[in-house]
Formats: structure tokens, C-alpha cells, sequence
């Protein structure tokens, strides 16, 4: 929950020349608060950033205070959503139940679901962290359509807490990921602290294909740094 639209508009500025030197195999992503999506797609236009929204509501339309649909975000150029980040679980109330509607109905609108999983310092020190992440995929992605999706493995533990989780062991998790898909050519990205100073190491790790970026996405320059990494 940051940036007006004007503040949008004002890191935009500050962004989007970076992207000169940015491979162009690589995919670049924005996702903003709601309020912001309009104004951003139109200045998105003929850029290479993609627009995401960073929730979607499993039905149409209907008497859903506070949500937002997918005819919505397809209407103003939005691509992709992020579907269960661990802060909607945490704070919303957000299950595997109702994370499994937001992706099928994310697809069913041609979105790409972001679905993000992770488990929490608690669970990671009960040992709990493989069953977890299993039982997460294995239900959140019921009737899913593994070609259209991205999975972003986010170690709740290490997310603006200054706790890092080591590369290797970022890069083992996603492996176990990777092993439970249909699909073993789905992008799998990581998230949790990510910096400009430590995305060279992650990026150089086998088995992960991205970053899902917090913190260090909201000034131009580390978000820059962090797309340009080495």
C-alpha cells in the first residue's frame, strides 16, 4: 500500500530509462495499489513493463464491498495478479480454499496468477516448512492451468524483518517446488528481502527464475539495480 498517482507517475520517470540497459529476455513486472492502475497503463503504453494488480475476486461482479474483478483489471491493460501473498493471509484472512478461486477465476479472465506460498518463522522452526509449502500447492492449485502461472516462494520469516534467507536454501525450496508441479517449466520466483546487494547471488541460483520484489521496489534506482542485476 504505497504511491498515489502522482508518486507513480514521479518513480516512472526515475524507472523506466534503466530499462535501456535491461537484456531483453528479461520480463519486468509493476504491480500498484488499485488506485494507480489506470493511470499507469496508459503511460506503460509501448514500454516493455507489464502491468499487475495484486488481487482479484473470484466472481464477476456482485455484492463484494471492498473487491475488485478481473473484467476490471483486463479492461485497463492488466495482465497479471498476485493471488495469496502471505500478507492477505495473514491480515485478510486469505485461505488455500479461497486462493484456489482467485486463480481459477484470475485464468478464466486471461490474467497470469502470481500464486505466492511460503511459511512463517514458527513453522520453519517446528520443521514444518516442506509439508506446508506441499499442502499450500497441493491446494491452492486444484483445476489450476499450470501454462498460465507464476509461483513466487516468499519465506514469510525473511520479508522486512531483516532476516535473509540464504541463496542455496532459497534455491532448495524452489526446487521441492518445481518438484511438485505438473508443469516443471513454470517460472518460479523468490521473494523475501531482496536487495540490490544480495540479487546477483539469487539470481545466480539454478532453480529460480525471478524475484518478487518488496521494499526495495519502491525507489527507482534499487528497483533498477535489481532488474539489471549481473
Amino acid at each position: 500500500m504505497f504511491k498515489t498517482q502522482a508518486e507513480s507517475l514521479e518513480f516512472l520517470q526515475g524507472f523506466l530509462p534503466h530499462l535501456e540497459e535491461t537484456p531483453h529476455n528479461r520480463e519486468v513486472l509493476l504491480c500498484p495499489p488499485f488506485t494507480d492502475l489506470n493511470s499507469l497503463s496508459k503511460n506503460l503504453h509501448g514500454s516493455r513493463v507489464q502491468l499487475g494488480a495484486q488481487n482479484v475476486h473470484w466472481e464477476e461482479y456482485g455484492a463484494y464491498t471492498g473487491e475488485i474483478s478481473g473484467p476490471m483489471l483486463t479492461e485497463i491493460g492488466v495482465r497479471y495478479v498476485i493471488v495469496g501473498h502471505s500478507e492477505r493471509r495473514q491480515y485478510f484472512c486469505e485461505t488455500d480454499a479461497t486462493v484456489n478461486l482467485r486463480l481459477k477465476a484470475a485464468q478464466s479472465y486471461s490474467l497470469t496468477p502470481i500464486l505466492c506460498v511460503g511459511e512463517t518463522k514458527q513453522q520453519r522452526d517446528a520443521g514444518e516448512t516442506e509439508s506446508l509449502i506441499i499442502a499450500q500447492l497441493k491446494k491452492g492449485l486444484v483445476d489450476v492451468d499450470q501454462d498460465n502461472l507464476v509461483i513466487a516462494y516468499e519465506p514469510i520469516w525473511a520479508i522486512g524483518t531483516g532476516d535473509t534467507c540464504e541463496a542455496i536454501e532459497a534455491n532448495r525450496v524452489i526446487g521441492l517446488i518445481r518438484s511438485q508441479l505438473m508443469n516443471p517449466n513454470v517460472s518460479i520466483q523468490y521473494g523475501g528481502s531482496v536487495k540490490p546487494n544480495n540479487i546477483d547471488e539469487i539470481m545466480a541460483q539454478p532453480e529460480i527464475d525471478g524475484v518478487l520484489v518488496g521494499g526495495a521496489s519502491l525507489e527507482p534506482e534499487s528497483f533498477a539495480r535489481i532488474v539489471n542485476y549481473k
